[in-house]
């Protein structure tokens, strides 16, 4: 069967990490046909908005999508603030497509444990951020400026089957972990996470075989860097789970390693999915091949594993990232003494060579 996935390479060194995440894809024997479209600033230079209607249409007929990513300095001034690359072409993407449950894994690397600001085996994570992605304050109206513009006003709201249905995602992806759930919110201070507590509390009393915990987001803050291992599976809110799974990544030694998954709900036994690295579009270094594609290439592993049920392939791709690395291969973001620096083209072909080896 041929899989259909829709290419927004996006903005910065998004062109560059994710024609690696192609190449691997097709080294893995796997059928794929890929279409590319225009997303981001890309876009928005072309033709004038940051996600054309065509770009959008094109998702909506792939079995996947693939994003690099949007964005940069040069966006952030273009009024209205609508036509920006990260609210006018990611907001609207998850929106329109019900990407709703974001799944950001971060596990450390055994051969990049010396990246880790933690250092040494303090840096062992390996968890999962589950966050909420198309309610919460990035969503609510009203969003606007008041008092000539003096005061602004952003929205947090959340409706019960938001909550039901991203806690329901959590507890299915524990179930094939260790069975941990901490929810994360701000409980002391906020009614909408009163609100997830009680729905949270409730799923949990028909679930019991997965252990569930409440912390607030700023004591989470301050144990994923006492202590990073005690998490399994992190479940929370929009905005706490984006500074949240940010600062987990940077646990495992950089932004550059950590795919993620945006997923809706599954239809017809298919799961439709967005998969992006986590990091941006970094435009300081685009076009010099030193942008790190490991998360890009996981991201189209995630992919495999979610949306299309290979497990197998998968962890195929992820088994020769790690082999790539424990050759002592480095981009500049990890590199090391006594390892080899390579470019981001150079590191996809070593996936792409430990990957076709051990077939």
């Amino acid at each position: 069967m041929t899989r259909r996935i829709a290419v927004l390479a996006g903005d910065g060194i998004g062109p560059e990490v994710t024609a690696e995440a192609v190449k691997v894809l097709e080294a893995t024997g796997k059928q794929f046909h890929f279409q590319s479209a225009l997303v981001g600033g890309a876009a928005y230079d072309a033709v004038g908005q940051p996600l054309p209607p065509e770009t959008l249409e094109l998702c909506r007929n792939s079995d996947a999508v693939l994003l690099g990513a949007v964005g940069g300095p040069k966006y952030d001034k273009i009024q209205p603030p609508s036509m920006r690359p990260e609210v006018g072409a990611l907001l609207p993407l998850r929106r329109e497509l019900n990407l709703y449950a974001n799944v950001r894994p971060a596990k450390a690397m055994k051969a990049l444990l010396n990246a880790s600001p933690l250092k040494s085996n303090r840096g062992l994570i390996d968890l999962v951020v589950i966050r909420e992605l198309t309610g919460g304050i990035y969503f609510a109206e009203p969003r606007e400026r008041r008092n000539e513009g003096n005061t602004a006003v952003d929205t947090c709201m959340y409706h019960r089957h938001e909550i039901e249905r991203i806690t329901h995602r959590a507890f299915a992806i524990a179930r094939q972990r260790r069975n941990e759930i901490v929810h994360v919110d701000k409980a002391n201070v906020l009614e909408t996470s009163r609100l997830w507590r009680e729905i949270v509390d409730e799923i949990a009393k028909a679930n019991t075989d997965v252990k569930v915990t409440h912390m607030l987001v700023d004591n989470c803050a301050m144990q994923l860097i006492r202590e990073p291992s005690q998490f399994d599976v992190i479940l929370t809110e929009n905005m706490f789970g984006d500074i949240i799974s940010d600062e987990a990544s940077m646990i495992t030694g950089s932004l550059g390693l950590l795919p993620s998954a945006s997923l809706s709900d599954p239809k017809d036994g298919h799961v439709f999915g967005l998969y992006e690295p986590v990091h941006g579009s970094a435009p300081d270094i685009a076009g010099q091949g030193r942008a790190n594609p490991i998360a890009a290439i996981l991201s189209g592993a995630l992919m495999l594993r979610y949306s299309f049920e290979d497990d197998e392939t998968a962890t195929r791709i992820e088994t020769a990232v790690e082999h790539a690395l424990e050759a002592g291969l480095r981009t500049a973001d990890v590199f090391e003494h006594g390892c080899r620096l390579v470019s981001t083209s150079e590191f996809g072909d070593a996936v792409v060579f430990k990957l076709q080896a051990a077939a």
